[in-house]
């Protein structure tokens, strides 16, 4: 059963409806044509009503939906039907058919393509290229048969013309290895006659409007369909005619047709074209053809003599008792009636070779079972519908025939598997009355007695037997028959005319048929002139198309059997191949005659569902039980409507548990168990489980998405909780392995020249990135310290004015006497200044013993700068207590004295000149520029200067341990850099 539908659109299947009436029958099948929904369930049948649009239900993602599903766990679709035939035969290897039926427009042909379609998409998965073909080959020809065996008539766009049943072989692994297609019936009276407002078949006019120029100018053919006779009724009307040419022409390409073949299939109708103009004109004794022309492009086209053609046309030659051969002139009437047989032959044995060569392009070839698997089969049959017209001839019989055979064996199939499951589930069996068509088939087919035995006798009579004397005979011998009627035997009913019509009640209703024309069409008599000549042809399809035109004119050939009787023997054949599958049925039904998306006429919609038996077939299937399904499903569908089953039961079985169900909502009287499956007799109580069953889907989703909700942040909470742990256990890796790449770049440093100066660190992992940068400090010390620890004792107080010079300077200034010895005491050195070294060392003992300091810092010759640009030559001397400036021309007479307690800062350029600004916190500050030596002139002694005041002043605040404001800001602000392009004012300033 199909998933229920909300009520707004219906019961999706017509067993749940409450009283199986035509009235209500109709109203849910308008609600749910009014709501879009346009497949119905009948059981497992499907009853399709024709949109008349474009509906977007079959899409990639529906295939999808209903791929692998059960016929109850989707919305009722082609696709549902589609894919329970092809389960069928895939897991049980068994062969299926989808019979496929309705009138004309009711959508058979769309069904039927739609079906393909949605096999070919659910198979070959590994899309092996073989498979892919035979699907190419399969999908194409659909496109070229409608184009030859496909019309326009006043109910249908896309009439076909005849019936098709494909036979699709799948290998065991469920992809399609070949196929097979039979035709039955095809029209061909309408090569040459249409009703008014029809059309020809499609393929005349999608050469006249789609073929090239060159094409059309190679065929003698010109751009007009109202130009020829055959096209002439369907010329106002178009039906893309242009593309659907182009678009056959690539299916026949892809299928397997050669050039030649193509070409010789055009070739052919071109011919026809020019047949249907061809005219005569009798002057009393012979018969003459009007026009020379039209013969000789009929020759060419068919490659045979213009002569013979001309020939055929007018003569017909037949063999006397002894043997003798004579030429027998055809009268005028004659004349049209040959040539227009001829056209017909020509048109059915061309569709009939296309249909044979598709075939021998996808037939399964030398399939072996044993290496292969088992091959299995799923047929689908698209047969024309039961037409009633206003006027009914030959082929509307033989196609009312094929409907009653087909009705037979639906119902007998219908029975045949209600029976037999109930048989198998051990359920007493209720017998059913329904309408047996039997009697109707008997009517038609019987031998001696049927309507077809009758035509057959009459053909076959000596002499001339006329419709009328047929019409008689079976008045004559079916008068007593209820189903059988005419003019002569109800002479009160004015609706049929004496010696014209009789009336058969069929099973869809009385149709009334005209017999005239019924032997000829019967006889289907084609002179044995116009065989020979397409057999002689030089054309290979042609010759191929005409195998009984190798026959002399003087052999003896038995009687072919008639046009019925070959049909009836196919049906039968049909019916039988049908039987032996397990078959599956959609039946169609059109809404309108306007092709209107939205109208449903309910007169002729109840026409259909009487004559297609829709209403018998919902009582056969409610007639025992109207729902049944294995009990796993049953339980699993309704298990959450009892405390006992949900979520899971502890039963014995799915049946108790199924029983449990049941007796807890009270229906136990309207059920009966079969072995494997539960069976339900009325809607109603399907009804009340569905309506417990929505009421409680919300409340389990909320339950079931609390859960899931839960399950999702538990699992989210243990993810996060593991990636924790890793990070972490990665993270001490990450560290145990940076001080292990440390530990072993290191190793040596201690033997190494450098210390490990050369060695690069490794690059530290985030979390030690800071740690790193502190190790690097301490890591630095310890290789000055093994450098400065093999330093004399005599050069440290050098090496500590450079280091403090280097800190103090920041590498601001371009050249501070970094690369050489510094002296400190220039003036006291006797290589600096030989000629006063003498005279300052005599004042410097002077000035010790006097102010009591202790060393003398540095000591060196400078040039003053006063405020007015004034320069003389000036010493200057810092020691640990006072700063200097002495006269050296006078003795080195202290000219000022600094007590080196208030000095507060230094200012020096960033250039490469001399110029030193003290600054003292009395605000005296002195202006000088070093004089770089008398033996050395290209001596830098700022550094010097510099290097020895941060040297004293911070070994007096780290070992004296002074504490307080001045002290910090006199090492903070000690040394101050001035851009050397400033001038001696702004320095002074500074």
């Amino acid at each position: 059963m199909a998933e229920l539908e909300g009520l707004e659109f219906g019961k999706s299947d017509f067993v749940l409806l409450d009283e199986v009436t035509m009235e209500q029958f109709m109203e849910n099948l308008k609600l749910r044509f009014e709501k879009g929904r346009i497949y119905t369930y009948i059981g497992e049948v499907v009853v399709s009503v024709n949109p008349y649009r474009q509906m977007d239900i079959y899409g990639k993602d529906t295939i999808d939906a209903y791929r692998g599903r059960e016929l109850y766990e989707n919305p009722p679709h082609l696709y549902a039907v589609s894919d329970a035939a092809y389960k069928a035969m895939k897991r049980r290897a068994k062969d299926t058919c989808i019979v496929i039926s309705g009138e004309s427009g009711a959508g058979k042909t769309e069904a039927s393509k739609y079906i393909m379609q949605y096999i070919a998409a659910i198979t070959n998965p590994s899309q092996r290229a073989e498979v892919e073909s035979v699907k190419n080959v399969l999908l194409k020809s659909n496109c070229v048969l409608e184009a030859f065996g496909n019309a326009k008539t006043n109910r249908n766009d896309n009439s076909s013309r005849f019936g098709k049943y494909m036979d699709i072989n799948f290998n065991f692994n469920g992809d399609p290895t070949g196929g097979h297609i039979n035709n039955y019936l095809l029209e061909k009276s309408r090569v040459v006659q249409q009703q008014d407002g029809e059309r020809n078949f499609h393929s005349f006019y999608q050469l006249l409007r789609g073929g090239s120029d060159e094409m059309l100018e190679s065929f003698h053919l010109q751009n007009d369909a109202a130009a020829y006779i055959y096209t002439r009724e369907g010329a106002a009307t178009s039906n893309n005619d242009r593309s659907s040419h182009k678009a056959v022409m690539n299916a026949l390409g892809v299928i397997g047709f050669s050039e030649e073949e193509i070409s010789s299939i055009y070739q052919i109708l071109a011919s026809i074209l020019l047949l249907g103009n061809i005219q005569f004109e009798s002057d009393g004794e012979n018969v003459q053809v009007l026009g020379q022309e039209a013969v000789k492009h009929i020759s060419e086209l068919t490659s045979t003599d213009p002569d013979s053609v001309t020939k055929s046309l007018l003569f017909r030659t037949v063999a006397t008792g002894g043997g003798e051969v004579i030429e027998k002139g055809h009268s005028e009437q004659d004349a049209c009636f040959g040539r227009d047989a001829f056209a017909k032959a020509l048109y059915e044995r061309l569709f009939g070779w296309i249909v044979s060569r598709i075939n021998s392009i996808i037939e399964v070839k030398d399939y072996n079972p044993v290496l292969h698997g088992k091959n299995t089969v799923i047929g689908v049959l698209d047969i024309y519908g039961f037409e009633i017209f206003d006027n009914n001839s030959f082929e509307q019989f033989c196609i009312n025939y094929c409907n009653e055979k087909l009705q037979q064996l639906f119902i007998e199939l219908i029975l045949q598997q209600e029976q037999g499951e109930y048989q198998r589930e051990g359920i007493t069996w209720q017998h059913i009355d329904y309408f047996n068509n039997q009697i109707i088939v008997d009517l038609v087919e019987q031998p001696h007695k049927g309507i077809i035995s009758i035509l057959d006798e009459a053909c076959l009579s000596v002499g001339k037997v006329t419709d009328t004397v047929c019409l008689d005979s079976m008045d004559t011998k079916l008068s007593q028959h209820p189903h059988y009627t005419s003019r002569k035997l109800s002479p009160t009913d004015k609706t049929m005319d004496f010696q014209k019509h009789f009336r058969i009640r069929h099973y869809a209703g009385d149709v009334t048929y005209s017999v005239e024309g019924f032997l000829d069409k019967n006889k289907d008599l084609l002179f044995q002139d116009f065989k020979r000549l397409m057999y002689n042809s030089s054309n290979p399809v042609l010759k191929e198309m005409w195998p009984d035109g190798q026959l002399s004119i003087t052999e003896v050939t038995k009687r072919p059997l008639t046009a019925a009787t070959l049909f009836k023997n196919s049906i039968v054949a049909l019916v039988d191949k049908l039987a032996c599958k397990e078959p599956y049925y959609v039946r169609c039904i059109k809404p309108n005659e306007m092709k209107s998306p939205v109208l449903l006429d309910d007169a002729r919609c109840q026409h259909q569902v009487a004559y297609l038996g829709l209403l018998e077939n919902v009582m056969v299937r409610r007639a025992g039980f109207a729902y049944r399904q294995p009990y796993a499903r049953f339980l699993q569908r309704y298990k959450m409507t009892c405390e006992y089953t949900w979520p899971n039961h502890l039963m014995g079985s799915d049946r108790e548990a199924v029983e449990a169900i049941v007796t807890q909502h009270g229906f136990q009287d309207d059920v009966a168990y079969g072995h494997t499956k539960l069976f339900v007799r009325t809607p109603r109580s399907l009804f009340s489980l569905e309506q417990e069953r929505a009421a409680l889907i919300p409340i389990l989703v909320l339950f079931l998405q609390k859960v899931w909700r839960g399950a999702l942040a538990r699992s989210r909470c243990r993810r996060m909780r593991a990636v924790y742990t890793i990070m972490g256990v990665y993270k001490r890796f990450k560290v145990k392995a940076h001080f292990w790449e440390v530990e072993r770049r290191f190793a040596g440093v201690r033997t190494t020249a450098d210390y490990g100066k050369s060695v690069d660190w490794p690059t530290p992992p985030a979390a030690l990135s800071q740690f790193h940068n502190i190790t690097l400090s301490p890591a630095a010390r310890w290789w000055a310290r093994q450098i400065v620890k093999n330093i004399p004792p005599s050069d440290m107080l050098e090496v500590r004015a450079k280091v403090s010079a280097l800190t103090a300077l920041s590498g601001e200034r371009k050249d501070w006497g970094v690369g050489r010895a510094w002296e400190r005491d220039y003036l006291a050195n006797v290589r600096d200044s030989p000629q006063t070294s003498s005279g300052f060392i005599r004042v410097s003992k002077e000035l010790k013993n006097k102010d009591e300091f202790s060393q003398i810092l540095f000591s060196g010759s400078c040039r003053k700068v006063n405020r007015f640009n004034r320069s003389t030559d000036r010493s200057l001397v810092v020691t640990d207590k006072y700063i200097y400036k002495l006269e050296p021309k006078k003795q080195y007479k202290v000219l000022k004295k600094v007590p080196l307690d208030s000095f507060t800062g230094v200012s020096v350029t960033s250039g490469v000149d001399q110029m030193v600004a003290l600054h003292t916190s009395s605000q005296d500050d002195v202006l000088l520029c070093l004089q770089r030596g008398e033996l050395s002139p290209n001596q830098d002694r700022v550094g010097e200067l510099v290097g020895s005041l941060v040297d004293h002043f911070t070994r007096s605040v780290i070992h004296q341990h002074l504490a307080g404001i001045f002290q910090v800001a006199l090492l903070s602000h000690l040394v101050n850099i001035v851009d050397s392009t400033k001038n001696t004012t702004a320095l002074l300033c500074a």
